[in-house]
């Protein structure tokens, strides 16, 4: 069986052959450990790795982890659909949002935001494909809403986020990539951040500019979604 370390070989030798395929530095991609469903033990291991950032999408079950990992310089980031009651500890216990989708849920973000942190760095997660159960703001949608959040207090603004319909047409996925990375430049803002691609289209995504790829079942394998 395949230990972490190892994936995580392969991962970066994935990327680098993409990266050098887009004539980009293989340090411009970073990889982002999805971790949820996986257990602590599990992120302890992928740190000992060399891993740093981590992914969650599930709140509570995020929060648990962070108590058990308080001993690792663990950078965490909050992947999932925000609730407006979620955000209070959302903004108290994570260094970055890559699925803010609405003026509300940044607004309170920024309320809550403690003193005596750093800004909650912030994506915006766009609707790149219009499927009606994907979160995200539409493209339309995104002009104001980018200009709104860059305004708000103890919040910085770095890019945007995409989860596009799945496909295996390496031409459809690059596509949709681009899309979002298009509407970042149409924003004007000078955002360096695209959160875009996954296990089986990060190729594509760094084509087109990926600067985070979003990695779970590649890394940990295949996720369990009756663990609690």
């Amino acid at each position: 069986m395949s230990t972490i370390a190892d994936n995580l070989g392969a991962l970066a030798a994935r990327i680098d052959s993409a990266a050098k395929a887009a004539s980009r530095a293989s340090d411009s991609v970073q990889l982002l450990a999805v971790s949820k469903t996986k257990p602590a033990s599990a992120i302890r291991e992928a740190h000992a790795a060399g891993l740093r950032d981590m992914g969650e999408n599930y709140l509570q079950e995020a929060l648990a982890k962070q108590e058990e990992l308080r001993d690792l310089p663990l950078i965490w980031h909050f992947i999932g659909p925000i609730q407006s009651n979620k955000t209070k500890a959302i903004a108290e216990h994570f260094d970055w949002v890559h699925s803010v989708d609405r003026l509300k849920v940044a607004q309170r973000l920024s309320e809550q935001r403690p003193a005596g942190l750093a800004p909650l760095n912030i994506c915006l997660q766009v609707n790149v494909s219009g499927e009606a159960s994907k979160s995200g703001c539409s493209p339309a949608e995104l002009p104001a809403l980018a200009a709104s959040v860059a305004s708000l207090p103890n919040l910085r603004l770095r890019g945007l986020m995409a989860i596009p319909q799945p496909t295996d047409e390496r031409a459809e996925q690059e596509a949709a990539f681009a899309r979002l990375r298009q509407l970042q430049e149409s924003l004007g803002l000078g955002l360096d951040t695209l959160s875009m691609g996954m296990s089986h289209d990060l190729e594509a995504a760094i084509a087109q500019g990926a600067t985070w790829v979003r990695i779970g079942t590649a890394l940990f394998g295949a996720r369990d979604y009756g663990q609690p």
